[in-house]
């Protein structure tokens, strides 16, 4: 006759499962009892009225959530994003006009912008000629007469405080899958820069030739050369130990080489042409500008799909972290932007930092960046952490991503495809928040770069965008 299970308990004593606070088990161990812990949290971090949007959405939905996130995955992996040319922002920029200036982020008046947004559109206002000085570009900011919008209505990204104005050249990016075109500025490179607030004669001189020199013959060797495909590139440079957000040397070095046989055949004196081929020598993150524009049409393609929960846009103006979702197309919902925690460049600590700014995170929402650190261990070196911190970052996206890319894959995960189609509902569910790496700006306006790290965005935008899609479609 087998032994009763209230023998065996007394026999053997107690095999613990703890569920919930991580001491009641400690205590246990204490006393010598086998225990094991299980690292669990209500989902939506028991948020009620989040918990009940979850619950409507999937016993009520009046359409088919998941038939809907399948084509905005669909979309997303099909993208073909191209670049075709480099244009003038006002005669290729959707809206563009001499008084608007494009900024970062969900839209933000010019009283509650950060201090390196700022600095950003007054170094803006200058470089088109509207202001004479800072003051005079503060006032006039200040005035009425400028017109500020967010570079995602207008199909653009930017960098940090993503400053786009008339005059200054851009990048054309093409999804040829979909037709829809991104725009994105040229990359300045690092330090005293004009994405990073700062706008003192270096930054203008520096603005003024890559409009003038720069853009010209990079335009006239791209010509030459022909359309690149940035889905195979971006896949090339994944392979090489980049991620597409804050580590890039491998694709700038990829788009010198598609480029430099040509720019030598560029009708531009020699002197220029050497200039331009130094300045991307030495800026390792020239490519980001088209990484972005490259992720925001492959994600704008998947925008507007009828009850579908997937993330199309995250972005950050210094002020406020936005997000919108393709089944609520033209909806920003918003919270405070985060701290970052990261490195600092010498003479620099958390004190100076602003908060975390800019439209790159574009790369995170498209399945690469901070999605793909595990290809890019290296990076930890600009955003600290460790190789080890990189994998688990990847491998903790793969929680709330629907698919996989088929072409985006991770050598250091046996090829796994990155974690591709962020669904609002899992980041609630789980309380995984988007992994995102990035730049840190001072906090004043015309300072510049002062470190780079890693950054959460604030719970509250996923859990109020789930509450409106269920009040939508539930």
């Amino acid at each position: 006759m087998s032994a009763r299970p209230l023998d065996s308990l007394f026999a053997e004593g107690p095999k613990v499962l703890n569920l919930g606070l991580e001491k009641f088990a400690a205590s246990l161990a204490r006393e010598g009892a086998p225990v094991a812990h299980v690292e669990w949290k209500p989902p939506a971090g028991g948020d009620v009225r989040a918990i009940a949007a979850l619950d409507r959405i999937a016993s009520r939905a009046r359409v088919d959530v998941d038939a809907a996130n399948a084509e905005s995955v669909r979309r997303i992996l099909a993208a073909k994003p191209t670049v075709v040319g480099i244009g003038v922002a006002k005669d290729v920029v959707p809206g563009m006009h001499r008084k608007l200036v494009l900024h970062a982020g969900p839209p933000v008046a010019w009283k509650d912008m950060s201090g390196p947004m700022r600095g950003a559109v007054m170094g803006g206002l200058i470089h088109e000629g509207l202001a004479k000085t800072p003051a005079e570009a503060e006032a006039l900011a200040a005035s009425g007469e400028i017109e500020f919008d967010s570079c995602h209505h207008h199909d653009s990204v930017g960098p940090m405080a993503g400053v786009m104005t008339a005059s200054m050249p851009v990048w054309i990016v093409e999804n040829k899958a979909f037709g829809n075109r991104a725009y994105c500025t040229l990359n300045e490179g690092l330090g005293k820069v004009l994405r990073y607030g700062a706008y003192g004669d270096e930054v203008q001189e520096r603005l003024s030739w890559m409009r003038d020199s720069l853009a010209p013959i990079l335009a006239e060797a791209l010509k030459m050369r022909g359309p690149i495909d940035m889905t195979t590139v971006i896949a090339q440079v994944l392979q090489m130990g980049d991620e597409g957000h804050n580590r890039n040397r491998a694709g700038t070095s990829t788009i010198i080489r598609e480029l430099a046989p040509h720019l030598v055949m560029v009708d531009a004196p020699k002197s220029e042409i050497s200039k331009a081929l130094a300045f991307l020598n030495a800026n390792d993150h020239f490519f980001l500008n088209l990484t972005m524009p490259s992720a925001k049409c492959a994600v704008d393609a998947a925008a507007g799909i009828e009850g579908s929960t997937v993330i199309t846009t995250m972005a950050r103006n210094g002020t406020e972290f936005g997000i919108r979702l393709s089944g609520l197309p033209g909806r920003w919902f918003t919270g405070p932007a985060s701290v970052v925690e990261g490195l600092y460049l010498p003479g620099f600590t958390a004190a100076d930092a602003a908060r975390d700014i800019g439209d790159s995170v574009i790369t995170e929402t498209s399945g690469i960046g901070g999605f793909a650190m595990a290809a890019a261990p290296a990076i930890v070196k600009f955003v600290g952490g460790s190789p080890a911190d990189a994998i688990d970052v990847t491998l903790r996206m793969y929680e709330i991503t629907l698919a996989e890319s088929e072409q985006y894959r991770i050598p250091a995960l046996d090829f796994r495809g990155t974690p591709t189609g962020i669904d609002a509902r899992k980041v609630v569910e789980t309380g995984i928040l988007p992994a995102i790496n990035t730049g840190i700006a001072h906090k004043e306006p015309g300072v510049g770069m002062v470190g780079a790290g890693l950054v959460k965005p604030p719970e509250n935008v996923f859990r109020d965008a789930v509450i409106a899609f269920a009040e939508r479609y539930a």
